[in-house]
């Protein structure tokens, strides 16, 4: 069965969708916070493991949001009999891309993105005024590098239970 990545900005629903996908029945991780993800110092490679909160100025630019290629395999590994839901955004996602079979991208528009990331209750990132800033700017090549790459570009502004459904027909028949 596949092995279905999710991904796209801060702030645009993964994690939602996530959830609503667990609800269901599905085998669905949050990479952010099911143990996939970690911060890595750009220098040393060592990771992070308590990063301070809000993180100093600069701080994007000496630490990395990664994704542990091990914990991808494995998940790979174990989605023989059901399709498997990864979601998140991390910066080496390219080191993990051959792992999947489809992959899914989320977007939203500039002013969902800053409305979403100020007023979200179930995580602090994107209230630090550099964090916002990476977001947006991040945001404005997002959908046309995802196209490019062949993966399918999902209105991340749909309730997330159509999302869900998208996803998971996505996910039913491998295709991207």
């Amino acid at each position: 069965m596949p092995l279905v990545w999710v991904t796209g900005n801060a702030g645009v629903g993964k994690s939602t969708v996530c959830e609503v996908l667990k609800s269901r029945g599905e085998h669905a991780v949050d990479a952010d916070w099911e143990g996939c993800n970690h911060w890595v110092d750009r220098t040393s490679g060592r990771i992070v493991v308590d990063p301070p909160y809000p993180v100093p100025a600069g701080w994007s630019d000496r630490f990395a949001w990664k994704i542990s290629r091990t914990r991808v395999e494995a998940l790979a590994a174990g989605s023989e009999e059901k399709a498997t839901f990864l979601f998140g955004s991390v910066e080496n996602e390219a080191e993990v891309w051959d792992l999947f079979d489809v992959v899914v991208c989320l977007v939203v528009d500039d002013l969902t993105l800053r409305h979403r990331l100020l007023t979200r209750a179930t995580n602090a990132y994107g209230k630090h005024p550099e964090e916002l800033a990476a977001a947006l700017g991040w945001n404005a090549g997002t959908e046309s590098t995802y196209r490019r790459f062949g993966a399918t570009v999902l209105d991340g502004t749909r309730p997330p239970a159509e999302l869900a459904d998208a996803i998971r027909t996505l996910g039913r028949t491998g295709i991207s």
